[in-house]
């Protein structure tokens, strides 16, 4: 259970983090802008939201190193 709650921590809460760490501001500005984008814009941010997701883990997937060529 442990595990699952880090999973779902670090891939739905760290977007926020991690965009606040690229940009430059804080995480909590970053939540609220993007819940008061939700309700005003019908949760259509929801889209962008999964794209950075899907960013966040394809850059982790891609800074691994690989030791041999058989690890395909």
């Amino acid at each position: 259970m442990k595990k699952l709650q880090a999973i779902f921590e670090f891939n739905l809460f760290g977007v926020c983090s991690w965009l606040g760490e690229i940009l430059g501001i804080a995480s909590g500005a970053v939540r609220m802008t993007f819940i008061y984008l939700c309700f005003f814009t019908f949760g259509s941010p929801i889209i962008l939201y999964v794209a950075l997701i899907f960013l966040m883990n394809l850059g982790t997937y891609l800074r691994r190193r690989r030791s041999t060529i058989w690890d395909f």
